[in-house]
């Protein structure tokens, strides 16, 4: 068993709203999130007068305790605002893609049991749709304004008394965001007030900041790596977020220079862009201070071209998951220069990890011995909504949660990851489930079976690949009408980038799908 060498950390049981924002008003006319695109500040005194204004707007609207509210927005500075003043009122926040298709955002309305929604105007038609066709939802409201709808902003005028809903951090849901877990369909993970706060904790002392910092949120906020490294982590020390709707290269840079951006917390795509993309050289980013990339493997050598251009310490790594609140390992800022190349970082506080045999789950691994990563701390999910058999799948009766990646630890306690046991593809950190995939390819007509796995392009981006049995009558069928059927019914992230036709799809006995065969095709 593999221990942190930081001193554990006090679970922290506060709501999430109060964990974060506790200081808020202290910090009075400091800048809390900025616009990055057209410069409009809320000041942190304004963010803890506005979502506690919200969250009364939202009690009289009737969001009480125990409600599911469904945040469906892309990034922007009403974003934390609408997120607290629902944990506030007492809702959970499941958080949804906003390039999700209105079936996908209904699927998890149902699964979530969402009785509201909070949107912006223009993905209102399809929450709207998504509304329709989940049944349950009592109220749409929007950030901005739209005719028909409560907005957040006509919720600033409230006189409403503060809801003061009793929240026991321990067992009450603070966030639902939806995840693939090891494979499979996207599934509830329930994440305590307490959960996500501990982790906040952890993480600090490694990933510390303060209020002289700013950083820029490009990687979205309904993403648990969003929602923690860009949202709630740098406002619980009082740093500027910096807040872009979506990643675009040439607004990117330039907010790294208008605003003196001094971290980035990444994907491995914007690390390749950094290192190789001509437009660099036409900006300022002498700000920077450092690197952190996380949500999908980093290669070492592309990693060391980006730091070695920018002249900045080596880019570092962190890893967890969306089940671990999210994080278990990262490489400290003070360490940037001493850690090996391509590791994932250590252990943060309070955390133990077993590396065991992919041959024998009972046989612990020792130093430098790859095996799947198991993750114990206070940080681990509650559990599956409504899926106790995947939860206990999950987590076993020892608390341990198995993570399906393979990794080895070096004599230093520096985690590499290597290989994953599970089949989730991650599409620029995204999840993508191949049997979401493949049940909606064998809902086509002139598809006999498929299987779908996650291969590299030649941006280092995991893509998936299908590969397609035609049914007899159906040899005209192209690869490009494979692609398009399926692009026009999921979100960008999850189409399909490469078809393969084939004449059998490979499984065992069990039915199970042989994906390693598929990757060992020529």
């Amino acid at each position: 068993m593999f221990r942190s060498e930081y001193a554990d950390v006090q679970p922290i049981e506060l709501p999430i709203h109060d964990a974060v924002l506790a200081r808020a008003a202290e910090s009075g006319d400091a800048p809390a999130l900025i616009d990055g695109t057209d410069g409009t500040t809320l000041t942190y005194g304004q963010l803890d007068r506005f979502h506690r204004r919200v969250a009364a707007g939202l009690a009289e609207a009737g969001v009480a305790k125990g409600d599911v509210l469904a945040l469906h927005s892309p990034n922007t500075i009403a974003f934390p605002t609408a997120f607290y003043a629902a944990t506030r009122a007492g809702a959970s926040v499941t958080t949804v893609h906003p390039l999700s298709t209105a079936e996908e955002f209904a699927k998890q309305l149902s699964d979530s049991a969402a009785r509201w929604i909070v949107t912006v105007s223009p993905l209102l038609e399809t929450a709207r749709r998504a509304a329709e066709l989940a049944g349950g939802v009592q109220e749409i409201f929007v950030c901005d304004s739209a005719p028909g709808h409560r907005s957040l902003i006509d919720m600033l005028a409230s006189t409403a008394p503060e809801p003061e809903p009793a929240i026991d951090p321990v067992t009450d849901l603070a966030a639902l965001p939806y995840s693939s877990g090891t494979t499979g369909t996207p599934k509830g993970v329930m994440l305590t007030h307490r959960q996500i706060a501990t982790n906040l904790a952890q993480l600090q002392p490694l990933m510390s900041a303060g209020p002289e910092d700013r950083i820029l949120a490009v990687l979205p906020f309904f993403h648990i790596y969003g929602l923690t490294a860009l949202m709630n982590a740098p406002l619980r020390v009082g740093a500027s977020v910096v807040v872009l709707p979506r990643f675009d290269l040439d607004t990117f840079l330039a907010a790294i220079q208008n605003h003196r951006i001094t971290g980035l917390y990444v994907a491995p795509p914007i690390v390749l862009a950094l290192a190789k993309h001509p437009l660099i050289e036409q900006y300022d980013l002498s700000s920077l201070r450092y690197i952190v990339s996380a949500a999908a493997p980093l290669d070492a050598g592309l990693a060391a071209a980006c730091s070695a251009r920018l002249g900045l310490p080596p880019v570092g790594q962190a890893y967890g998951m969306t089940e671990l609140s999210p994080g278990t390992h990262v490489v400290p800022l003070s360490a940037m220069r001493e850690a090996p190349p391509g590791t994932v970082g250590k252990l943060i506080a309070g955390t133990e990890m077993r590396i065991v045999s992919l041959a024998d789950p009972d046989k612990d691994l020792g130093t430098g011995e790859p095996g799947e990563i198991l993750i114990r701390g206070p940080q681990v999910m509650k559990g599956y909504l409504g899926r106790p058999d995947d939860t206990a799948a999950m987590i076993d009766p020892d608390g341990w949660l198995h993570t399906g990646d393979v990794g080895h630890v070096d004599a230093d306690g520096w985690l590499f990851v290597v290989d994953r046991v599970k089949e989730l593809i991650k599409y620029k950190g995204f999840q993508v489930a191949p049997a979401e995939l493949e049940a909606l390819l064998l809902t086509h007509p002139h598809i006999a079976d498929a299987a779908v796995i996650g291969v590299y392009d030649d941006r280092h981006n995991e893509v998936p690949h299908a590969f397609v049995v035609r049914r007899p009558t159906a040899s005209d069928l192209s690869a490009s009408e494979v692609m398009m059927y399926v692009a026009e019914r999921v979100a960008p992230y999850k189409r399909v980038r490469q078809v393969t036709f084939i004449d059998a799809v490979p499984r065992a006995a069990s039915g199970k799908i042989l994906r390693r065969q598929l990757r060992e095709r020529p």
